[in-house]
């Protein structure tokens, strides 16, 4: 739901309040004691991104800050982290294009199927100009700056039944097929896009329906198919990689003005740093478990990618859900692919 005027300029405000205040902190530790940088999120100690920012920002930034990971949520409730670096009560966060689209509508263009392509798309897409007045709306009205980009990974459909009795390569393969896909309207949208009937139910819900045929199948990037352990009720894995998933790795715009040109450099490829560590270690999880799912007996191919990509494209185009993208933007996206 697109952030209401009163609570961007309740926003707005509270972040030129930060930078009035937490500069001015961040200028005095960076005179004395090591500059504070908490980071907020709900994701885990073991998580992919908790370990590369542990084992490669923090250490990098050391000489003159200090780094405080909080996980589990234990700082701040998920979802209230860019509102409390606005307020000036926190320096970093992991954030999503899906949490920005709250605050700025055109981030959704990010959490749409098929605008990322891989890994090395997201990277290019986040460093390309056409990211600049993304960043600059952040930073002037939210007062929070994107440092980098952290690959989530791919999600793929998984299905019930046999490649022999189903063979999927382009959308039309999937007509008829109930697929398990989470409960909101974008995900729902997302699964009829891709030519299914989508079917909304409880990630808890997803094994039995699985195992009982009450569904034909799910969608998920693949730890999580190994994870819950989907591959005792499913067949196959096609990967069609219709989201290429995706955090920003962000920080209060006041510290980042605080810090010197240095530390400002240090800061920005530490970011990097972490997250091309947290990148090579998903895309090799990826591939690692494509051969444990062979080894599982499921058939794991690639369909007509193009053919998915071009559907579920002009099926966004056409819709409400591109009403906010600024125009002709989701061709320059495209084009960075090719």
């Amino acid at each position: 739901m697109p952030m209401t005027f009163a609570r961007r300029t309740l926003l707005a405000s509270a972040a030129a309040l930060a930078v009035s205040t937490v500069a001015g902190t961040a200028f005095a530790e960076a005179h004395g004691d090591k500059i504070q940088l908490r980071l907020s999120s709900p994701a885990s100690e073991t998580d992919q991104r908790a370990v590369a920012l542990i084992e490669k920002f923090g250490p990098a930034v050391a000489d003159f800050a200090s780094f405080e990971p909080h996980w589990n949520a234990s700082l701040f409730a998920q979802g209230t982290e860019l509102e409390a670096i606005a307020s000036g009560d926190l320096e970093m966060s992991i954030t999503s294009a899906q949490e920005l689209a709250t605050f700025f509508p055109e981030f959704s263009i990010f959490t749409a199927g098929y605008v990322h392509q891989d890994a090395a798309h997201q990277v290019a897409v986040f460093n390309d100009p056409l990211m600049d007045p993304f960043k600059a709306k952040a930073e002037e009205e939210l007062g929070v700056k994107l440092l980098s980009v952290m690959y989530l990974g791919r999600r793929q459909v998984n299905l019930r039944q046999s490649k022999d009795e189903l063979t999927v390569n382009t959308p039309a393969d999937l007509a008829g097929v109930n697929l398990r896909m989470p409960g909101t309207d974008a995900w729902q949208f997302l699964g009829s896009a891709l030519g299914a009937a989508p079917t909304p139910l409880a990630f808890t819900e997803v094994y039995t329906a699985l195992q009982t045929g009450a569904v034909d199948g799910q969608d998920n990037p693949l730890p999580t198919v190994v994870d819950a352990k989907f591959y005792e009720v499913t067949k196959q894995i096609v990967l069609t990689s219709h989201l290429v998933d995706l955090n920003y790795l962000a920080i209060s715009k006041a510290v980042w003005d605080g810090l010197d040109a240095d530390q400002q450099a240090a800061v920005q490829a530490a970011a990097d740093a972490a997250a091309e560590f947290g990148r090579e270690n998903q895309l090799k999880k990826e591939a690692d478990l494509v051969a444990f799912l062979e080894e599982q007996g499921l058939a794991v191919y690639e369909p007509d990618v193009a053919a998915f990509r071009d559907a579920v494209q002009s099926a966004y185009l056409s819709s409400d859900f591109a009403a906010s993208w600024p125009e002709g933007l989701l061709e320059k996206i495209n084009a960075l692919g090719n």
